[in-house]
């Protein structure tokens, strides 16, 4: 909850700075224009990370004409462009707007472009015999508003002994070189183009050897490359390479072109001047254009030329004064009127008022919504009993001593905001979380679904028994929330899943044992035996099935699930309720008179060894398509002495015959229709014990059911009394003889 209010504060803050600028410029400049556009209307201006300036364009009504047309390839990641006409790939376009006339440099004002263009290999070897053959290559830019750049690019050959010049349309040789090797050249990692395996020469020429102006070099529209191969040192092969290259790249592409595909070279362009106006200037009628002083932008473009933003807010003449390298600062060059300073102070002013007001608002937002919550969880604690709780928990002889209250803030990051992810099952009553305590102990949360008074008296009757039952197979409370609209449960963590998940969906490296089997078992039926008969005040669990027997990480049963469990007085034989439960495990005779006893917890009891000895579901579906109470299955296989056809094949392996006979023949009991011809779940657990001794690494003793157990009840609580079996040795059932499995 305090990331999402520290993020909601940040985008206001941002939304209110934004705002501020907003009304301090438009108070101040009510003319303001945004960035000028530098592609026509609707057409697209950059491809990959080239910007794409109007005459140039995507698609033929996007450009000037076929000359400027480009194409984006977006099969290359980024995208690449191409001019369409030449299939050149453009790496960068200058225009005289690109830099929105805050650079005075020339040489950033030029309207040029930089493509990939490919060397031209002079000639090929053949097994060493090296062939004086004349080469030639050329390039063709005529009839175009392109021109080889003579003042950006040089010539260079790279390999050995060629002689190779570059010449013009009309066959004039405008420069040339010779690259000598030696044995050891090929060995060096050339950094420079001096003529040692790589030379180079300049396209420019003086005839007086003096300055040369840049405004006086013309580019070729056109040149060939032509060379005749000699073998100029001891070198047999012919691997010469050459082309016109980016001078400003020279130094990286040294001794690198013949494996290069494409390597930077410089057009220059320039279109037809357009239309006279007082914002534009132009070199000559084909050359270059620019926007005029004080304004920006791509010339080319009707209304492309606009005011430079500082220079808006002038009534009168706008300057500039340069600072740092060529960037440029403008400003008014005279009459600073009051009505500006005025605007802007006012501009200031009203955002500056705005920002402070809206955070007093969201300020006291948040507080009347921190006060609100306050009264809120203290509604909710005071509603579900927790004065009383904590009244129980701070008193020395408190019942409810081992618990604690836990705050909401304290689970919610426990569980990182209750995430999905932290989701350990979805119940009929409520949904578990796994959190991790800030003294890193894991718990589960248990989280009601509902809001309403069935589920609310659910929970605190769960946190009312659990808090007060204190036994090793049954999960322990750790305590509770009260803050929230129904109370959160805190367990300890049961890491190995439920029983159901054990017998039903075991994983394929790990297998259920017999001797596993007889351990839940014996441990599930000594937590039900301490409920029933170890506290003064039985509780009824109400609610046995495989899907509430946890499993820890040695694999120990834990029973959980109390929200329906009832604490009765002795006196008591029944409780009279609407019928509650998990069809499959229900008593018969409780779901036709509504009256719960302890022998309905030995019924579902009954439906669990099922399970544990057949490995079924409790509904389980036949093979006519319906479905199969296991409770029923069983009782029929069993009174026709064919339980091999229902056993778990695992069980034959591992088991000795008279053990599950008489595991078999003590869930028989259990499941008998008749409630009072159902043993007690304390002589189930002495039966189960006695089943699992010879396991045991010691002789074990029921000793399940010795711990104490006091119902809270703050009226008048109940003392403790309860023994073992008044005769152990009542357990005739356990050695009866029948003939339980099929005659072969």
């Amino acid at each position: 909850m305090q990331y999402k209010h520290k993020t909601v504060m940040i985008s206001l803050l941002l939304l209110l700075l934004k705002l501020q600028s907003l009304l301090q410029l438009t108070v101040s400049s009510s003319s303001f224009q945004g960035a000028p556009p530098i592609a026509k209307p609707d057409c697209q201006d950059q491809c990959g990370e080239v910007r794409i300036p109007y005459p140039f364009g995507i698609g033929a009504s996007c450009c000037h004409n076929e000359s400027y047309e480009v194409i984006c390839n977006a099969s290359f990641h980024p995208p690449k462009l191409f001019l369409h006409r030449f299939n050149l790939e453009v790496m960068d376009i200058n225009w005289s707007g690109r830099y929105g006339g805050y650079y005075t440099d020339k040489e950033t004002t030029e309207q040029i472009l930089v493509v990939g263009n490919i060397h031209h290999n002079i000639c090929n070897s053949r097994k060493g015999d090296v062939a004086k053959t004349p080469f030639n290559r050329n390039i063709d830019l005529r009839g175009s508003p392109y021109r080889f750049s003579g003042w950006y690019n040089v010539f260079v050959v790279e390999g050995c002994g060629a002689n190779v010049v570059l010449k013009n349309g009309y066959g004039d040789i405008i420069t040339g070189c010779t690259s000598i090797c030696t044995n050891d050249t090929s060995k060096k990692n050339m950094t420079n183009c001096n003529g040692v395996g790589c030379c180079q020469a300049t396209l420019l020429s003086s005839p007086t050897d003096g300055y040369i102006e840049k405004s006086t070099t013309a580019g070729l529209d056109y040149y060939k490359i032509d060379s005749y191969y000699e073998s100029l040192s001891n070198t047999p092969i012919c691997n010469v390479t050459a082309g016109l290259l980016d001078i400003r790249s020279l130094t990286k592409f040294s001794g690198k072109l013949s494996s290069l595909e494409t390597f930077p070279t410089v057009l220059e362009w320039g279109i037809a001047s357009p239309k006279s106006s007082h914002n534009i200037v132009c070199d000559g009628g084909y050359s270059s254009c620019q926007c005029n002083f004080p304004y920006e932008g791509n010339p080319y473009i009707p209304n492309g030329c606009r005011l430079i933003r500082e220079c808006q807010k002038c009534n009168h003449d706008c300057a500039s004064n340069q600072t740092h390298g060529n960037v440029k600062h403008y400003y008014c060059e005279k009459h600073h009127h009051q009505m500006f300073n005025l605007g802007s102070i006012l501009g200031f002013s009203i955002s500056t008022g705005s920002v402070i007001l809206l955070l007093v608002c969201y300020w006291l937002y948040r507080m009347i919504k921190r006060i609100k919550e306050v009264k809120q969880k203290a509604e909710f604690f005071r509603r579900n009993g927790g004065l009383l709780l904590q009244q129980q928990i701070s008193s020395r002889e408190g019942i409810v001593g081992k618990g604690r209250i836990f705050g909401f803030c304290e689970l919610e990051k426990a569980t990182n905001n209750f995430s999905k992810d932290r989701i350990l099952g979805q119940g009929g009553q409520g949904t578990v979380f796994k959190g991790m305590l800030v003294d890193g102990r894991i718990v589960a949360i248990k989280i009601s679904k509902k809001v309403d008074k069935i589920q609310l008296e659910q929970f605190i009757n769960e946190m009312v028994i659990l808090s007060v039952v204190d036994h090793r197979n049954v999960v322990k409370l750790l305590g509770c929330c009260l803050e929230t609209e129904v109370p959160y449960l805190v367990y300890e963590f049961i890491p190995n899943g439920t029983l159901q998940q054990l017998i039903h969906d075991p994983s394929e490296d790990f297998h259920v044992t017999w001797i596993m089997r007889l351990q839940i078992a014996s441990e599930s039926a000594c937590a039900v035996a301490y409920l029933h008969s170890s506290c003064s005040a039985p509780i009824y669990h109400r609610d046995i099935k495989t899907s509430n027997i946890l499993l820890d990480d040695k694999y120990r049963a834990k029973v959980s699930d109390f929200g329906t469990s009832r604490a009765i007085t002795i006196e008591q034989t029944h409780v009279t309720t609407c019928v509650q439960g998990t069809y499959g495990y229900l008593d018969p005779e409780y779901f036709q008179s509504n009256q719960f006893s302890e022998k309905s917890d030995v019924y579902s009891f009954g439906v669990v060894l099922a399970e544990l000895i057949t490995g079924k579901k409790a509904i389980f579906p036949n093979k006519y398509g319906g479905w199969t109470s296991l409770a029923a299955e069983f009782l029929f296989h069993m009174e026709n002495s064919r339980l091999s056809d229902i056993l778990d094949t695992h069980i034959y392996e591992e088991a000795k015959e008279e053990e599950f006979i008489a595991v078999a023949n003590l869930a028989r009991q259990c499941l008998n229709l008749n409630g009072k011809q159902r043993p007690p779940m304390k002589e189930v657990a002495v039966v189960l014990e006695q089943i699992r001794s010879p396991y045991a690494s010691k002789p074990r003793q029921a000793e399940c059911l010795e711990s104490e157990c006091v119902v809270m009840e703050y009226d008048c609580p109940f003392s403790t009394d309860s023994s073992l079996l008044e005769n152990s040795s009542n357990t005739s059932f356990y050695t009866e003889a029948l003939p339980l499995l099929a005659s072969s």
